[in-house]
């Protein structure tokens, strides 16, 4: 492989607590070890557009408590096809740019490993995303913040929900994984917790409301906006119309989960990513993301990220039931 002097960092998908943090660490672990690194606004849809600026560890001063990502993002159906990562591809070479560091999720390293195949040009996922639902790491950056972000509002939305002898369903993010509600659900103490991976839980949930709700005055049910009935609008309609006597009402969390300054762990951990990801260059990697196993660093080849299924731990689903 040509010896690496130029490379590329990019943000890509849905925004995480924590990218930042994983900007800075590969831009001042790229220039520790030699390199020229240039940041690609925007994501793919920058990389087509040459959008490409010099990064020098001075413009990542003072960005790793900074929620959001300083390059930006954007979904790029150009990018999709051929001709939109071929003028990609141009406008790195136009840059003298020889490798590219992808924080995102698993549509961003679907990207990224058909560009590696196409074009033969090292690829380097940092796994950045809210959901944690990236299959050969435990954590992806992000998800702890989000953690915390529901705690913080549920336990909010909880004073509430006693003070009026309420219930509450609270929906949060998850379309196709409930990582962020099973967690925080146990973390915040609700007595019910509805996720995708997880069917006929309607019936769990119209037992205790049967059985329980009517003598304990409020309840917070968490639900993963991908449960099977649509989400915590559609799933409070059904339980309104089947316990009037019940108080309800729902609170959907939506993106203030994606903001905020991000956590320590995340901090440390997109830190000790980004600079893994350098030296995987270093070492010749290329088309594989940067994982976390027992705290440890791994290396996942993208293809086993963007194939395979990371699933629920359904021990922690079994102890929020026995905890309720």
């Amino acid at each position: 492989m040509e010896e690496i002097k130029k490379i590329g960092i990019l943000t890509s998908g849905g925004d995480a607590p924590g990218m930042n943090a994983a900007i800075r660490a590969v831009v001042r672990a790229g220039i520790h070890e030699g390199f020229d690194v240039f940041g690609i606004r925007r994501g793919y849809m920058g990389m087509i557009e040459g959008d490409i600026i010099p990064l020098t560890s001075q413009l990542v001063s003072g960005i790793i408590q900074k929620g959001g990502t300083i390059l930006q993002t954007a979904r790029c159906k150009e990018f999709m096809s051929y001709e939109g990562r071929k003028k990609a591809y141009d406008e790195l070479v136009r840059f003298g740019i020889q490798a590219v560091i992808v924080i995102g999720g698993d549509g961003s390293f679907t990207g990224a490993s058909i560009m590696t195949k196409e074009f033969d040009i090292p690829f380097i996922g940092i796994p950045g995303t809210i959901d944690n639902d990236l299959f050969g790491t435990d954590y992806t950056i992000g998800y702890d913040t989000a953690l915390n972000t529901v705690v913080e509002a549920v336990d909010k939305i909880r004073d509430t929900a006693s003070s009026h002898g309420r219930i509450f369903f609270v929906e949060v993010m998850g379309k196709e994984a409930g990582f962020v509600a099973l967690r925080s659900g146990i973390a915040c103490g609700a007595e019910g917790i509805l996720v995708p991976e997880e069917k006929g839980q309607m019936e769990k949930l119209r037992k205790y409301l049967a059985e329980r709700a009517r003598s304990k005055k409020s309840s917070i049910i968490l639900v993963a906006e991908g449960d099977e009935e649509g989400g915590a609008i559609p799933i409070a309609r059904i339980i309104r119309n089947e316990f009037p006597e019940l108080d309800i009402r729902t609170t959907i969390l939506g993106h203030i989960q994606r903001g905020g300054s991000p956590s320590a762990f995340d901090r440390v951990t997109a830190s000790r990513m980004g600079a893994a990801a350098i030296d995987a260059l270093l070492d010749d990697q290329k088309s594989i993301m940067i994982g976390m196993v027992n705290n440890e660093i791994v290396h996942v080849p993208l293809s086993k990220t963007v194939k395979l299924h990371k699933d629920l731990d359904f021990d922690l689903l079994k102890l929020a039931e026995i905890l309720i």
